[in-house]
């Protein structure tokens, strides 16, 4: 009778604790370049990321954010310096991956400097070197076959990948924002579709509202900070809204159910 008693109080505590501990709160990560994180996420010089300013949109009771976003990478450096590797260590089923590169992807391979160079395009072209920086031997690859790895190790986490296109530089030509429409805006719509993936036209997005703006002078003064490609505090929230607007135009992405009531559509 008392062993009895015992079992039926330990279910009791059980059940009890079980309903005190909140489930899990998905997370989303962030990966990418320093229009998604400028330096030490600081605002330093002015400068901010859009990742800075996603929180906002989202139900962060619901859903945890990671920013893991770091300047001066490309799609290739972001895997070969591991920091792909500590994302994949704690991505969890029911996760999500957001990630856009493209902007440093368009470096030298193989340099003293930053060596941080992918083979243009989304074949599986590849380039051996002995890296002048690391001092490493390394097979380099095509931009797109580091996105594809991105999106196909996020699936088998049970994670969903969301590809974005990067955001545009200020540049202009013929009285519009010039898009990547033919480089890496499109190599990223092409490894989303190929490998099913959710997809964000981000570089086009943010160009249109780029181009309301009328010019490059007044564009620069007011969202970018010092040069044609890194944001100011404005020119962030802009990029982060359409982020959301983007991906409220996807048909079927579970990560839209966490968007704040007063941003849906």
């Amino acid at each position: 009778m008392h062993r009895k008693r015992f079992s039926i109080l330990i279910v009791l505590a059980a059940l009890c604790w079980s309903a005190a501990v909140p489930p899990q709160r998905p997370t989303l990560y962030l990966i990418g370049d320093s229009t998604v994180k400028n330096g030490g996420d600081k605002g330093d010089g002015g400068m901010w990321g859009w990742g800075h300013y996603i929180n906002d949109f989202f139900d962060t009771t619901r859903l945890h954010i990671e920013n893991h976003a770091i300047g001066g990478r490309s799609s290739r450096t972001f895997l070969t310096e591991g920091r792909w590797t500590k994302i994949m260590a704690n991505l969890k089923p029911g996760d999500f991956v957001m990630m856009q590169f493209g902007h440093n992807d368009a470096g030298a391979i193989n340099d003293t400097s930053r060596a941080r160079g992918t083979i243009r395009g989304t074949g599986d072209e590849t380039q051996e070197i002995d890296n002048l920086l690391t001092k490493k031997h390394e097979i380099v690859h095509s931009y797109g076959w580091y996105m594809r790895n991105y999106v196909r190790e996020a699936k088998a986490k049970g994670a969903t990948p969301i590809v974005l296109s990067l955001v545009p530089r200020n540049v202009w030509k013929n009285g519009k924002v010039v898009r990547s429409a033919d480089d890496y805006g499109k190599w990223a719509a092409d490894i989303a579709k190929a490998e099913g993936a959710c997809f964000i036209d981000l570089n086009g997005l943010v160009a249109k509202k780029y181009d309301a703006v009328g010019d490059s002078t007044t564009l620069q003064s007011t969202y970018f900070m010092k040069d044609h490609t890194h944001t100011n505090e404005a020119g962030a929230k802009v990029n982060a809204a359409s982020v959301i607007d983007g991906l409220q135009q996807l048909n079927d992405c579970s990560l839209t159910k966490y968007i704040v009531s007063r941003y849906r559509k």
